[in-house]
């Protein structure tokens, strides 16, 4: 995978820190300006939710482990009252909690109830890999029971589908390892200050399948492939030679105007509906040279209007 400015993987597990805590916690008669920044890190086990919440710790965020989600108004509470000292809050929520999970849900209603602005943050995985790594550290899956591994992936998924489908940002590991993970978030979390909206465009190849994570799928397959012009064919999307020959093609400039106009309108619903990310997923057959150059001019385009655009090219590389 290349990544111009980011991408990251892997981790399982965490340390389980505990935080005692007294009453409900209750941020009314507060300032907002003392209510601290909250993200909550979650999704399937062995996905990379440690090394995600690390990352965070590193970038200054209070980051607590397997916290109860009952508990995580409380948690807000004590940021809010720490006199700035505790500004943004990281929780790592997950099925370690067993029974504990079912209070997520109620827990997330209380914080809108209180005007807590708070982000999910859900790593994903595929079955192969998630399997690949427990197997790799001989560890059981936390709901496999007497069950096999896959038996415990499942069971996840299923007590995980409606978070995950509530979340801000969803990331895929499948084919990230550890330190193109902690590049994806620094490029999410590092800056003293938000953007309105953040943009992953990722090049992929169809034959290597669709970006689980992906909001929006372009399909290139309609220009030319410079795959069978030969002396084209060991370059990139990169080179400049093929990204002319992919935009010399009938209808490739007009669908970058056309496209552009159309994702400035979508980008303008997201920032409405308080959405801060979108991953752009662009194919073509193998992800080297049409959606290579066409994921550069998208994100060129979407920098121009001011949104802060991080360029992914999936599988470049991988022939």
């Amino acid at each position: 995978m290349n990544v111009n400015k980011h991408d990251g993987q892997q981790g399982q597990g965490g340390d389980g820190a505990q935080v005692s805590t007294g009453t409900n916690g209750d941020t009314a008669g507060l300032p907002d300006a003392a209510i601290p920044e909250l993200v909550i890190i979650s999704g399937m086990s062995g996905a990379g939710r440690s090394t995600a919440a690390k990352c965070l710790e590193d970038l200054g965020w209070f980051v607590v482990d397997n916290l109860p989600p009952a508990l995580i108004p409380t948690m807000v509470e004590l940021g809010a009252r720490s006199q700035g000292n505790v500004a943004r809050i990281a929780v790592v929520v997950d099925v370690r909690g067993r029974r504990f999970f079912d209070n997520l849900r109620e827990s997330l209603s209380d914080l809108d109830t209180r005007g807590v602005t708070r982000r999910i943050v859900f790593l994903e995985s595929s079955d192969d890999a998630l399997v690949r790594r427990f197997e790799s550290v001989r560890r059981p899956h936390p709901l496999q029971g007497d069950g096999r591994i896959v038996d415990g992936i499942a069971a996840e998924r299923e007590l995980l589908r409606e978070l995950r489908g509530d979340a801000d940002l969803v990331i895929d590991t499948s084919s990230l390892n550890v330190h193109e993970l902690r590049a994806k978030m620094d490029a999410q979390f590092a800056g003293e200050e938000e953007p309105e909206l953040r943009a992953t465009v990722m090049s992929f190849g169809f034959k290597y399948g669709l970006p689980v994570d992906a909001d929006l799928v372009v399909d290139m397959r309609f220009l030319p492939n410079p795959h069978w012009v030969p002396e084209l064919r060991p370059y990139t999307g990169l080179n400049e030679e093929v990204s002319a020959y992919v935009f010399n093609q009938p209808g490739a400039k007009e669908f970058i105007d056309r496209y552009s106009e159309l994702l400035q309108l979508i980008a303008a619903g997201y920032r409405r509906e308080g959405k801060r990310y979108v991953t752009i997923a662009v194919g073509c057959t193998g992800g080297k040279h049409r959606s290579v150059a066409t994921s550069e001019k998208l994100a060129a385009r979407l920098a121009s209007q001011g949104v802060e655009t991080v360029v992914v090219h999936r599988d470049m590389g991988r022939e």
